[in-house]
């Protein structure tokens, strides 16, 4: 008996079964989306492969690790602290209101529950575009307080992409006011633009502001709106159609710029 373990984790959506020595080291570990087991003791791979045999589908590459790319390294220099990728929709939200609850008995909803239901509706439809290769960050902390609520960077750009909780309100969109049914309008196009322009300063590439409402029950535009592409939250999977902008290799390196915090700290 090898005495080996196999040990399965999810790291960033995707699932990797471990081959761990009886003290706990790594000697391998199987990637079933790239079908590789990747050895990092060739003296092993008998052991391995026996160990993982019950866990193997199909045809399989076996191997020492592939040399990682400049964006993978960059990436695995990041302090846990200074790494954005791990942040849910809705984070900022989450932690001010395990912070502060507010009162149990309120006449009105919490507002900031509604911004997180909102947030959070759009994260997730962004979250699905993963499989066509895209990558997404939320809450991404801007120097002042502000927020970049979803960043979406994939084979048709980087958008900053802000969530607004619309739920069966008439929305009114005159640049750069939008209103919902009966509240007062505000310049919040004129904000996103400024968003947007922040993040590509901070990635000197171009982001692109968009707004996302939440099941609204009507949308009414009046006259062009500039810059800003506004869609429903069940629009968000348009986004995936949209190519020819970068290729793989740039989604990568900006993604791990962009998944650093101390990208943002001067913008």
């Amino acid at each position: 008996m090898s005495g080996l373990r196999v040990i399965p984790t999810w790291r960033h959506g995707q699932e990797r079964l471990y081959v761990c020595l009886p003290d706990g080291r790594n000697v391998a570990w199987y990637d079933r989306e790239a079908a590789r087991v990747n050895l990092l003791s060739e003296d092993r791979a008998e052991d391995v492969l026996e160990a993982l045999r019950p866990f193997l589908t199909g045809q399989v590459t076996v191997g020492p690790p592939p040399v990682p790319t400049p964006a993978e390294l960059a990436r695995l220099s990041l302090h846990p602290d200074d790494d954005l990728a791990p942040n849910r929709p809705g984070e900022a939200l989450l932690v001010a209101l395990d912070r502060d609850p507010g009162p149990p008995r309120r006449l009105r909803p919490d507002p900031r529950r509604r911004e997180l239901a909102a947030q959070q509706a759009v994260g997730d439809a962004l979250d699905r575009l993963d499989g066509a290769g895209w990558h997404t960050l939320h809450s991404v902390p801007l120097p002042g307080g502000d927020l970049v609520h979803h960043l979406a960077i994939g084979p048709g750009g980087l958008f900053a992409v802000h969530a607004l909780y619309a739920h069966k309100h008439r929305v009114l969109i005159t640049d750069p006011m939008v209103a919902l049914s009966r509240r007062d309008p505000h310049p919040l196009l004129r904000r996103l633009r400024s968003t947007a322009d922040r993040a590509s300063y901070a990635l000197t590439a171009e982001v692109h502001p968009v707004l996302a409402l939440t099941d609204p029950a009507e949308i009414t535009v009046t006259g062009p709106v500039r810059e800003v592409r506004v869609l429903r939250d069940t629009e968000i999977a348009d986004l995936a159609r949209l190519g020819g902008v970068l290729k793989p290799a740039d989604v990568e390196a900006l993604h791990a710029v962009a998944r650093d915090r101390r990208t943002w700290t001067r913008v």
